[in-house]
């Protein structure tokens, strides 16, 4: 009963309890040290020990991300220069603009974390770098937009070259996460047995960033599988102009619209002319009848932010 309630504590307090090797936790130390190094003497040069603190900061944090989490969507390439520098732009134009310091560095965090939202580059540390922007004293105010090249983007540049060439040769921890080798063990690769359409609606469901914790992957997983249900169609259920995904999974996925169809009494002797939108054989077209297009496709689906989801047969 006292394990039960520890893990109910653990679980609350968001502890994390994946075994990581005491070789992975030094690496990752080591990593940071190196990166860290090499951004403080750029930051000194620049801006002087006062700013360069503040500066380096922001950067810490990212030391983390890519040194302990390298395969972390977070710590990715985009997330990290992107968010730096959008961050950083925000902040300086809010500094330049609001002349009320406390105003200008309350906006600037919310600004910058507003732009990474909708370009999609969201990296933690961006707040700080918007923030330090505003609060890091004279010399960082001299700068104007020259910050956002010097010393940001320089550092950013100098810990993601750490990052990729001291991750690199250790094959279980390349960065970025591209570079991770693919282990085949000869065996054909397990398909989950969700579709395409059933993620999307997953994940439009949490409606949340998702960082990839094995909570957010069991809440995804279990949504999608509650939407996985047996589907398929009757030959005379199929409509001119809608379009059907087959449901299957990565490069077997596809969507086609129906675009000509020849009636007939018989349904399973009709024919339908169609369109690949999107998967396999995209921008073809193709004749089939009623019937096999009927045993191809899975369910109808509709776009969305340009993204395929599923029909939910209960809107119809």
């Amino acid at each position: 009963m006292s394990q039960q309630r520890e893990n109910r504590w653990l679980h609350f307090l968001g502890v994390e309890l994946s075994p990581v090797s005491h070789t992975e936790r030094l690496l990752s130390a080591l990593g940071g040290f190196l990166g860290i190094y090499g951004i403080l003497q750029i930051s000194l040069h620049f801006v002087g020990i006062e700013a360069a603190a503040l500066i380096v900061a922001s950067m810490g944090a990212s030391a983390v991300l890519l040194f302990a989490v390298p395969h972390g969507p977070l710590s990715q390439p985009w997330p990290l220069i992107g968010g730096h520098i959008v961050s950083a732009i925000v902040g300086v134009s809010c500094a330049r603009l609001i002349p009320d310091t406390v105003v200008a560095a309350a906006l600037a965090v919310s600004l910058a974390v507003a732009v990474m939202h909708y370009l999609r580059c969201i990296h933690p540390p961006g707040g700080a770098t918007a923030l330090s922007a505003v609060v890091g004293g004279a010399s960082v105010q001299a700068l104007g937009y020259q910050f956002v090249l010097t010393p940001v983007l320089l550092n950013v540049l100098v810990i993601f070259l750490v990052a990729v060439i001291f991750n690199y040769p250790f094959a279980w921890r390349r960065y970025p996460a591209s570079l991770k080798p693919v282990v085949a063990d000869g065996s054909p690769a397990a398909k989950p047995p969700i579709s395409h359409e059933d993620l999307v609606y997953a994940l439009s469901e949490v409606d949340s960033f998702i960082d990839v914790s094995e909570q957010d992957l069991l809440a995804i997983y279990e949504l999608a599988t509650k939407r996985a249900q047996a589907g398929g169609f009757a030959a005379e259920d199929l409509r001119l102009g809608h379009y059907y995904s087959n449901g299957k999974y990565g490069t077997e996925w596809s969507v086609r619209c129906i675009i000509d169809e020849s009636g007939a009494d018989d349904p399973s002797e009709g024919m339908v002319i169609f369109k690949v939108l999107a998967g396999d054989g995209r921008y073809t077209t193709a004749v089939s009848t009623r019937q096999q297009f009927a045993r191809w496709a899975k369910h109808e689906v509709y776009r969305e932010d340009e993204n395929w989801r599923r029909v939910d047969p209960g809107s119809t």
